[in-house]
């Protein structure tokens, strides 16, 4: 009989959390016992799982008592709280935050890329960041084939990896904003401005205007003027691949976007690697879709990879800036393979290598 895991997940009524049970349920892990764990406030509330609902309990050290996965996804300050009291009672944990990721006893894993770091795991392992799972997809393979020299992204993050209440954000913004064009009768002629911060009734997560608005900051600003965001993808990428002077430049921007992450990236390669060869890899990588047709109008956009757990690249080309460039755009839904299905994974990994 196939063995049964006591499951407890951490933040469970949060945009990640829910998505989270959606994926146990989809990938059918095996558990035996579930438990929903958040704060005071959503105490009582029931949520639907593999076909009956389960009431949410308040997170508390004991409640991990019996537990043998914990999947957190309740934010770096809870993750320090609540984890290792997790690991002391027994439960390995998989935390989505980013309290653990640059610690070196502690494995940073993607399991289409690195899942050897998995071994001798001391029951902690950390989910990397959304916007690395997302490139690390598309550029490990071509890594492992030709050598990484240099890698420059930019990102256009969607609203959902700064929560249900971003979200909520930009809805209401937008609402507002179509409501005043509406109002002065010319889309032209009326700069797009919401009401102001006192008469609105939602918190403004974001650092400004987000509906029909880009804002270059994820995160907050750190002493060298990037974000926090920013140098998560360098230092997260280094660790990951054991590159760790892999030159790495990269600016994160927030995008109007619900759902799902997009990325331009620009590498350069010790060995050449031609866009047809790139694509060659590509279709072959495991967790990745090749969407390459551009004369077709056929590449990835965020709003047709939302819902899915594959990252899906498109535009590959030549760099013709720099020897051995390519350059190539990647989009990945940054709640499932992003987050959840990631941390899932590696969950189905510890199952199989009995690690649980």
């Amino acid at each position: 009989m196939k063995k049964r895991y006591n499951v407890a997940v951490v933040g469970a009524t949060g945009a990640v959390g829910t998505q989270m049970l959606r994926v146990l349920e989809e990938r059918r892990f095996p558990v035996r016992q579930l438990r929903l764990l958040a704060s005071t406030r959503s105490k009582g509330r029931r949520i639907a799982f593999n076909g009956s609902t389960r009431p949410v309990e308040v997170l508390t050290p004991r409640a991990f008592e019996g537990i043998d996965v914990a999947l957190f996804s309740a934010g770096a300050a809870r993750s320090l709280e609540f984890a290792p009291e997790a690991v002391r009672r027994g439960a390995v944990v998989v935390d989505n935050s980013s309290a653990f990721r640059m610690q070196p006893e502690v494995p940073l894993v993607v399991p289409e890329v690195n899942p050897h770091a998995l071994k001798g795991h001391r029951g902690l392992i950390a989910n990397p960041n959304c916007s690395t799972i997302v490139m690390l997809l598309a550029v490990a393979p071509l890594h492992h084939t030709a050598g990484l020299k240099r890698v420059i992204v930019s990102t256009y993050q969607s609203v959902s990896g700064a929560g249900a209440k971003a979200m909520a954000q930009l809805y209401e913004e937008t609402k507002r904003s179509l409501r005043q064009f509406v109002v002065r009768r010319s889309l032209f002629m009326v700069k797009p401005k919401i009401a102001s911060q006192r008469t609105m009734n939602y918190e403004q997560i974001l650092p400004g205007q987000i509906a029909f608005n880009v804002i270059p900051q994820v995160d907050v600003f750190l002493e060298n003027r990037s974000t926090k965001e920013e140098m998560k993808l360098v230092h997260e990428t280094r660790k990951i691949l054991e590159t760790p002077r892999l030159p790495i430049s990269a600016t994160c921007a927030r995008v109007p976007v619900f759902v799902g992450h997009s990325e331009a990236v620009w590498i350069e390669t010790e060995r050449p690697l031609s866009p047809d060869q790139a694509r060659a890899i590509l279709r072959q990588a495991r967790g990745v879709s090749l969407l390459d047709e551009p004369a077709r109008g056929r590449y990835p956009l965020p709003i047709e990879c939302a819902g899915q757990d594959d990252v899906f690249v498109g535009r590959i080309r030549r760099d013709e800036s720099v020897a051995n460039g390519l350059a190539l755009w990647v989009c990945g839904d940054n709640l499932r393979k992003g987050a959840a299905t990631n941390a899932v994974q590696i969950a189905e990994l510890l199952v199989k290598t009995r690690g649980l």
